[in-house]
């Protein structure tokens, strides 16, 4: 994480308004997100849209869940994807990468 961002995210970690709406969002993500995922799943509904999956090598997003664009799959209609030599903070590790699998992806 670059100095700015660790800055911002330093300012606004101690303002309850935004804990909540972080808290908000994993619980979100726990719950009625899943369940409208399953429902849209049981429905056969997925994305119609090209979708780039982008991901950082060096954290351990494959260890947990295998091949990413493998677990997208099921939900994706036309998926293409790499991983980015960087750790979690892919835009700020790896700016010019992550700009030309965009650029690449887009055009």
């Amino acid at each position: 994480m670059g100095q700015e961002a660790y800055d911002d995210l330093v300012e606004v970690i101690h303002d309850p308004a935004i804990i909540h709406v972080m808290i908000e969002d994993y619980r979100a993500g726990l719950t009625v997100d899943r369940q409208h995922d399953l429902e849209d799943r049981n429905a056969g509904r997925r994305v119609q849209c090209p979708t780039l999956c982008l991901w950082s090598s060096k954290v351990d997003t494959e260890e947990l869940y295998g091949d990413p664009l493998q677990v997208w799959r099921p939900w994706l209609s036309r998926v293409a994807g790499h991983s980015i030599e960087s750790g979690h903070h892919v835009a700020e590790e790896a700016p010019t990468e992550l700009a030309n699998s965009l650029l690449h992806f887009l055009s």
